[in-house]
């Protein structure tokens, strides 16, 4: 592992500056102006905000810096920083799209309200070569109407994740949502960048309708989640949605069988074991779920031994193979794997976090009530989605009285869960 830049995180204020201050030409080879204008992210203060203007005034036409430059003007958009919008601005008249799509995402961030640079930002559309996707949604998220007919032009592009965003920001902006069902079409399309890109235009317009065929789309499990989390909780706090409306999709989703899915991929001819393993690597979680769902239709004898044996190999060192193997294993119901699971369920590394929901689940569908003592230790994380699986898996062990523990858990979805379920818990959280 690379460890040169670990000493970067841990600068005061002040040092971090200093460097991004360096020219580039004078940077030693311990530091990185870009590192530090990320870090800088963790000051909001005249000094940072001010720092991080002069470094994209720093025009140095190197690599090097036209990413720090990138990188500050990112950071002053996550900082909020009004005092920063002149000279963001500027940066929508450069040639490098990169850069014209950071700068119209910061000002998006801060809030930028100026009709002037709207009209700008919107006059980005007649140019060739931009990142339109990001265009659409900041001139939608600011709401500036007079962008709606050059957005028009992009709701039949070729590049699908621009012509999702323009339809429903032409939907957000008009208030008409007739044509939105346009975009859930898009759930279903064979590319996996459309299928994540329509997602979160769903979860932008808040459309509610689109919520059970978002749990069905063969995405990551991560995509959807929050999906319908921010759906929920927009939803419930705006009187749209119950919890129980949300519920069942929300398992579905935690559950993960391939069966509920709308698969979006086909064999044109029977695998063989060897290449369905290989398919659980994909980059395109479409391709894992029918991966999955072959080795459970066609290959269960097999399978346990065939996923062990990647496990060893490859998969415990990948988190997305990770994942797929250690929810196959519970589908399978293969007992032997019991170890492997209660160690993929204590296993904090950020990248397997989602193998810890996964984990909890495999441990319900395989049965060992050994497992309860690490399920209800999950239910004590900060993590949601780890602790309302592990609820799911102690009801699938008939420990319902665990429930009790999540009882006045600060989490509103795990509450829901637990009174729903536990008539004692619910008494814990109403006394």
């Amino acid at each position: 592992m690379d460890k040169r830049f670990f000493k970067l995180y841990n600068l005061t204020e002040e040092e971090a500056i200093a460097v991004l201050d360096t020219p580039q030409d004078q940077i030693e080879e311990d530091d990185s102006r870009y590192v530090v204008a990320a870090h800088l992210v963790n000051f909001q203060s005249e000094n940072s905000i001010n720092a991080l203007i002069r470094a994209i005034q720093n025009t140095d036409p190197s690599l090097d810096n036209r990413i720090v430059r990138r990188k500050s003007i990112e950071t002053l958009g996550r900082l909020h920083a009004l005092q920063a919008i002149p000279v963001i601005r500027t940066c929508l008249a450069e040639e490098d799209c990169y850069t014209v799509e950071i700068a119209v995402w910061s000002l998006g961030e801060i809030g930028c309200q100026d009709p002037e640079i709207l009209e700008e930002m919107a006059q980005l559309l007649d140019k060739p070569g931009q990142l339109y996707r990001v265009i659409i949604h900041t001139l939608a998220k600011l709401n500036y109407q007079k962008a709606i007919d050059r957005i028009k032009n992009y709701i039949d592009h070729k590049d699908k994740t621009i012509a999702s965003a323009a339809i429903s920001a032409i939907c957000r902006l008009s208030g008409d949502y007739r044509e939105m069902e346009k975009v859930v079409a898009f759930l279903q399309h064979p590319n996996v960048n459309a299928r994540r890109g329509c997602i979160q235009d769903l979860i932008d317009c808040c459309y509610y309708p689109a919520i059970a065929q978002i749990a069905s789309c063969p995405v990551s499990l991560v995509f959807r989640l929050r999906a319908i989390r921010t759906l929920a909780e927009t939803g419930i706090k705006d009187g749209s949605l119950t919890f129980e409306q949300i519920q069942p999709s929300l398992e579905k989703v935690l559950r993960d069988h391939p069966d509920d899915l709308n698969l979006v991929h086909q064999y044109d001819q029977p695998p063989s074991i060897e290449f369905v393993i290989r398919e659980l690597y994909h980059t395109d979680f479409g391709r894992c779920y029918l991966a999955s769902k072959t080795l459970l239709d066609t290959y269960s004898q097999d399978a346990p031994q065939a996923l062990l044996t990647t496990y060893a190999q490859e998969a415990h060192n990948d988190y997305g193979a990770h994942y797929h193997v250690i929810k196959l294993l519970g589908w399978l119901c293969h007992h032997a794997a019991y170890d492997l699971l209660i160690e993929a369920l204590q296993n904090t590394a950020p990248q397997f976090q989602k193998s810890r929901a996964a984990a909890a689940i495999a441990l319900g569908e395989i049965g060992d009530k050994r497992a309860i003592p690490a399920l209800e230790a999950s239910l004590k994380t900060p993590i949601w989605d780890l602790k309302y699986a592990s609820l799911m898996a102690l009801d699938k062990l008939g420990e319902i009285k665990s429930y009790e523990i999540a009882a006045t858990d600060p989490d509103p979805l795990i509450r829901a869960k637990v009174a729903q379920t536990s008539p004692k818990a619910l008494t814990a959280i109403n006394p």
